[in-house]
């Protein structure tokens, strides 16, 4: 069975453009995920205690950290909490 680095797996398929576009959305979807969950992590708190100083429900920030879409209006809510700036690019 011939082997192959996943990485020349990926790049092949990202010719695709319908692939492509998949992967780059759930990519980036999966980055906010990171970005709250390591940026309330750093600041010692559980999802509960920022959802209080947020005002976004708990529910909300467990599913945003699951990978689950959200809205650029909630992630400004959790980035003031946070004490973090929001960045968006687009690149």
């Amino acid at each position: 069975m011939k082997t192959i680095k996943f990485d020349d797996f990926l790049n092949e398929q990202l010719k695709d453009n319908s692939f492509k576009e998949g992967y780059q959305a759930e990519k980036a979807i999966l980055e906010s995920a990171l970005a709250v969950a390591n940026a309330r992590s750093k600041a010692g708190l559980t999802q509960r205690q920022l959802s209080e100083l947020s005002h976004v429900p708990q529910s909300t920030i467990a599913r945003i950290e699951r990978g689950h879409n959200t809205s650029i209006e909630t992630m400004s809510k959790l980035a003031v909490a946070l004490n973090q700036e929001l960045k968006i690019s687009i690149s």
